[in-house]
């Protein structure tokens, strides 16, 4: 990694999936001096065991968290999908990380200018070391790339959740650029986890791995991009 990362790191979805691996390898990548919380619905449920597990081997650098946001049911065709299922997916996908970073912000820009204050009263460059939200996008909310893929996963309520979030990203690097607050969307791949199934080609250990790499070396040009778990340019 060309940019280590570290400080307060708070990672949503980890009981399970890429939300766990992620603490896993941030564990690892990550100082002693540094703090991970680590959020899900249900911390005391027989789901969230193995996060339970791993906050126990690591009481001091590891807060586990109860966030509240609903299940995700993304993946039924147009026949399946009504609605109700459609703002359910809208308001995990979107509204979810949206109220997220809104309340956080007043943390990320204190995060900004203490590193601000390093550098001298300097503005510096951006980076997820500094001061950053990571929205975890997809491929398949690709508006260009949808005739290509569209008959592999015809998602209409995953799809155009991923879209929004793309635009909330878009949003959220130009509003907060004035801070020095990078914000950037990822695509992790297509990844063995209940939602990717088994078929898919990719483990969530070499997904996680290469997302951090892409993370940590993310600047001021990558802030309201689209990028995958390679760190290559996916479009609108």
């Amino acid at each position: 990694m060309s940019r280590k990362l570290g400080g307060n790191i708070l990672v949503t979805g980890t009981n399970r999936g890429l939300g766990l691996e992620l603490v896993r390898q941030l564990i690892q990548v990550t100082s002693n001096k540094d703090h991970i919380y680590a959020c899900c619905r249900e911390p005391e449920g027989s789901g969230a065991e193995a996060l339970r597990e791993l906050a126990n081997e690591n009481p001091k650098r590891i807060t586990v968290i109860k966030l509240g946001i609903n299940k995700l049911h993304g993946s039924a065709p147009l026949s399946a999908t009504g609605g109700c299922g459609m703002m359910e997916v809208y308001q995990v996908n979107v509204v979810g990380p949206f109220l997220l970073a809104k309340h956080l912000l007043p943390h990320l820009k204190r995060a900004a200018e203490q590193m601000s204050l390093k550098h001298g009263g300097q503005g510096g460059h951006m980076s997820c070391r500094r001061s950053a939200i990571i929205n975890i996008s997809s491929l398949l909310g690709s508006i260009e790339k949808c005739p290509e893929n569209f008959h592999i996963a015809p998602m209409y309520a995953y799809r155009t959740s991923k879209a929004a979030l793309n635009m909330m990203t878009r949003c959220q690097a130009e509003d907060f650029r004035e801070h020095h607050i990078l914000a950037t969307a990822i695509h992790p791949g297509w990844v063995q986890t209940d939602m990717g199934g088994k078929e898919a080609p990719l483990t969530s250990q070499d997904s996680v791995q290469g997302m951090l790499s892409v993370m940590s070396s993310l600047s001021d040009k990558d802030s309201g991009n689209h990028l995958d778990w390679q760190g290559n340019s996916i479009p609108w």
